[in-house]
């Protein structure tokens, strides 16, 4: 079973150069060279445009003294992330609110449970295992599927979310990690501008100048990709009226209909966000560190469950590539259960996984 989509061609040269560059750990300047999970492969830092001489991920990215340069964003961004980020909190109370007066049926429960699972591993397995890690294949409708499911999740779209999570592995708790809770202070006071910072902070402050974009050719090169992300906007309007209408259906009452955008849409949108910066944040100031990351990720054991696999992040940052981040039987990771499961009927292939001997190279 062959792809026909770029993007996810089985042992493509794109494939392969995402690779390298998601696998780059910068180190004071130097080039560095690094091994994934299954091979050894050297990795600038950045990619270059065609022609130039290699540079460093600074200097490539507008840096000025090794800090990638940044432009604020614009007042229409601005307002779209306080909605995205702010009306699911408004949802969260409004139900807390209605609860007491409209009551909550089980259809609502189930709406919120589905969504959270749909979209969530939309996030996991889509757009973080195979987008930005290509830990795995798969062809074109589960493709797109999850990139639709990931879409709906409201965390923006495909390719800027991929960008920025490579550039997060690239400089991962150094001072141009998008999203790291470190270099905040120190004391009490810093790690709690550090997690605010990390969970979502830096939603609303700006963007690397000229930055993601360069960390997914291999995406912007994949015509279904760029049209479902073009598409962004409709996928989100989806993800709030199909919960709605199932909802509708099933009780016959346009409050319950209303009620299932609630539940279904708004509240599971606020869950599924802050699972997800749980694991910028959290994930990299508590838990455990069994294997050398060169970074402050942690295995945590709540994440690791309600995150769908995500929380084993120590796991993830030291082997990066690997479709599984529950490493250990007890680490349950139902993300890499439904990837490993789906190549058992022939619809995922190319499952990445480190072997014994590399996991006991790396353990701390």
């Amino acid at each position: 079973m062959v792809p026909n989509d770029n993007v996810i061609s089985a042992g493509s040269a794109m494939r392969q150069r995402a690779i390298e560059l998601i696998e780059a750990k910068p180190s004071h300047g130097a080039v560095p060279t690094h091994t994934n999970g299954e091979s050894t492969a050297s990795a600038p830092r950045a990619v270059a445009p065609s022609g130039a001489k290699p540079r460093t991920a600074e200097r490539a990215y507008g840096g000025v003294d090794g800090h990638l340069r940044e432009h604020t964003i614009s007042g229409v961004e601005r307002l779209a992330v306080v909605v995205a980020v702010g009306l699911p909190v408004l949802g969260v109370l409004a139900a807390i609110v209605l609860t007491w007066g409209w009551g909550v049926q089980p259809v609502h429960i189930a709406l919120l449970v589905g969504g959270y699972l749909a979209t969530g591993l939309g996030i996991t397995i889509g757009y973080h295992r195979l987008f930005t890690h290509k830990s795995f294949s798969t062809g074109p409708v589960i493709t797109a599927l999850l990139a639709i499911l990931g879409s709906m999740a409201t965390e923006g779209r495909v390719i800027r979310w991929v960008g920025t999570h490579r550039m997060h592995h690239q400089f991962s708790d150094d001072h141009d990690d998008p999203h790291s809770p470190t270099h905040h202070g120190g004391g009490a006071l810093g790690v709690l501008k550090g997690l605010w910072f990390a969970h979502m902070g830096w939603i609303f402050k700006s963007d690397p100048a000229e930055g993601f974009e360069r960390y997914t050719p291999d995406l912007s090169k994949s015509r279904l990709l760029r049209t479902i992300d073009r598409l962004f906007p409709l996928w989100v309007a989806l993800g709030l009226v199909i919960p709605g209408l199932i909802a509708w259906a099933v009780t016959g009452t346009v409050v319950g209909g209303l009620l299932g955008v609630l539940w279904g849409g708004l509240v599971r949108t606020f869950v599924v966000h802050h699972v997800t910066w749980s694991i910028n944040s959290v994930c990299h100031v508590w838990g455990a560190r069994p294997y050398d990351s060169h970074d402050e990720s942690r295995n945590n054991v709540l994440f690791g469950f309600v995150g769908m696999g995500e929380g084993w992040h120590n796991n993830h940052h030291a082997f990066p590539t690997s479709a599984r981040h529950g490493l250990e039987w007890w680490q349950f990771d139902l993300s890499y259960v439904i990837i490993k499961g789906l190549s058992y009927v022939g619809l995922t292939w190319d499952v990445r996984t480190p072997g014994q001997e590399r996991l006991d190279s790396k353990r701390t």
